[in-house]
């Protein structure tokens, strides 16, 4: 855009009409500026401002994200009002009459939820607020208690500090999944003008008996057994810590020891770049802390506790284990308390259709059923008979019937539970995986995840993979070419591309949370032998795949 660009008069006159319905003063005041710039010329302003109102914010990944600002393609109370009165009609017409609300500790997410709360009862439902900030699990654990018809969680999840969402659960207790998204979108659209719609303080305020039911529920999982370890927790600068260190000690284990710069609350999330376990450095004061003091296990939640991740002592230091590792070491662990009791296990394993493959093969050790879903555990959750689901992006649903989502503090519990049956053994985390690799082969998996401004930059990737597809992938042929926008087996259509070769897969997808493409790879290599040289082939054998799939974008 040239310097002496100026906005249009129908986008300053969209903006006005917002600006005169907005009840908060600090967006209303950045709008004002953001106006005041973009009329004086200045390119970046206006740029700015069409963005904000380019768009309505939609339903996706089971409700809204975005980043916090004013206009109709932000986060912020007017949009906020709108999701909640869209929700409650469409809740209304289908006879709803109560809704549970939870927010995390990001900027507005207190406001959004207290909002919501209003509205919800300004149209006649019963409406139930936590009173303080608390992780997401602990909402999607209250609806089925409740009796509720909907759960609203205010989180952005592991996002960057300036965005925030609205996530939305209906009365299974599973994230919303078409076509609810959709007719949810349709009430909103129907919403007339912010003012207009009804209010009420007539809500209730939670007290303390739920969270301490699901601190028991989470708790009860886990049964009489070593609790001695030395352990080290991060709560990624979220909500996790207080609820993970009682259930901790309820569970009967020595206190972890915190990650202090990270423990408490923070919404600018000061030591992390992103504050994601699964980022490059943000589990950097978790590792130093567990070198401080002789950890044999580190565990940590991302913001709102819903995921879950591990590092473990190798070599004479640390590593961080991959969500795949994670998921393979619970699934197995499951498994195992089965065997200990002379079962086989009685329901069903599942995991999206980016994870790696080995949960097929533990599955099928312990006696479980085994499925694939899409990515996200709005479509995990609603497995038949689930007993364990994950996605390698470190989430894990460990405790179905508690909690049908993924559950960040109850699967860390059965990650020190692991490790200090383990310990007692005279065994390590690292010793399991090793077997597991003679036993079934090595899985070796990673990502490539490509963060783009311009979201048309990922469209035309994908666009162009379609068109033409690579024959041949890190040195091995391309056996199979499928696009998962084709119905795929019993798996509804979906924006992304498998790729499948002799011992590797490749499945390349945009984000549905973050502005990212998304590659995850994945080789197989006999773990028979050394399995000391089976790991070292096996990283030069995914990196050459990586290499070749980031050719292959040309991003």
């Amino acid at each position: 855009m040239s310097a002496t660009a100026t906005p249009n008069e129908q986008l300053l006159t969209t903006a006005r009409a917002w600006l005169a319905e907005d009840p908060d003063p600090v967006t209303s005041a950045e709008l004002q500026a953001l106006m005041a710039e973009a009329i004086a010329g200045d390119p970046d302003s206006v740029d700015e401002l069409a963005d904000s109102f380019s768009g309505t914010l939609q339903f996706g990944t089971a409700g809204l994200r975005g980043r916090l600002g004013p206009g109709s393609n932000r986060m912020n109370r007017v949009v906020v009002a709108r999701a909640a009165a869209g929700l409650a009609e469409y809740l209304k017409q289908r006879g709803g009459k109560s809704v549970v609300i939870g927010y995390d500790a990001r900027r507005n997410s207190d406001v959004f939820a207290h909002d919501s709360a209003r509205i919800m009862a300004g149209a006649g439902l019963k409406a139930y607020v936590y009173p303080r900030a608390l992780p997401t699990p602990v909402l999607a654990f209250a609806i089925r208690p409740l009796r509720a018809d909907a759960g609203i969680m205010v989180t952005a999840s592991h996002n960057p500090p300036d965005d925030n969402g609205y996530k939305v659960y209906l009365g299974d207790g599973s994230q919303i999944v078409p076509p609810s998204d959709a007719e949810i979108s349709e009430c909103i659209a129907d919403v007339g003008a912010y003012a207009d719609i009804p209010r009420s303080d007539a809500y209730e305020t939670l007290g303390p008996d739920m969270l301490d039911k699901y601190v028991k529920r989470a708790v009860s999982l886990l049964p009489s057994g070593p609790r001695e370890i030395v352990s080290v927790y991060t709560a990624m600068h979220g909500v996790g810590g207080s609820v993970f260190m009682r259930a901790a000690e309820a569970a009967g284990f020595p206190e972890p020891h915190k990650v202090v710069e990270q423990f408490y609350p923070d919404a600018r999330f000061p030591t992390v770049p992103f504050p994601n376990p699964e980022e490059p450095g943000a589990m950097d004061l978790s590792l130093a802390t567990a070198r401080a003091v002789g950890a044999d296990i580190v565990v940590a939640n991302d913001p709102d506790a819903d995921r879950s991740s591990a590092a473990i002592p190798f070599g004479g230091d640390w590593r961080k284990l991959t969500g795949d590792e994670v998921g393979a070491l619970l699934g197995w662990w499951i498994g195992q308390r089965a065997k200990r009791e002379g079962k086989t296990v009685d329901g069903v394993f599942a995991q999206s259709i980016v994870s790696g493959s080995l949960l097929a093969k533990i599955a099928e050790d312990a006696g479980a059923e085994y499925t694939t879903t899409l990515t996200g555990f709005k479509w995990i959750s609603r497995v038949p008979e689930l007993v364990f689901g994950y996605e390698e992006a470190l989430g894990y649903c460990v405790d179905p019937k508690g909690v049908r989502d993924k559950d960040g503090i109850t699967a860390s519990l059965l990650m020190l539970e692991l490790a200090a049956h383990l310990k007692a053994e005279g065994r390590t985390i690292q010793d399991v995986l090793d077997d597991l690799a003679r036993q079934f082969g090595l899985h070796v998996t990673g990502q490539l995840a490509i963060r783009v401004d311009d979201l048309s930059i990922i469209s035309d990737a994908m666009a162009r993979l379609r068109a033409q597809p690579p024959t041949e992938i890190g040195g091995r042929e391309v056996l199979k070419v499928e696009d998962l926008n084709m119905p795929t087996g019993d798996l509804p259509p979906t924006d992304g591309l498998r790729f499948t070769m002799d011992g590797a897969r490749v499945v390349v997808r945009p984000s549905g949370t973050e502005p990212k493409l998304k590659c995850y790879l994945q080789v197989v290599v006999p773990g028979t032998g050394d399995v000391i040289a089976a790991r070292e082939a096996g990283a030069a054998e995914l990196q050459a795949v990586k290499d070749s799939v980031a050719a292959a974008l040309g991003i």
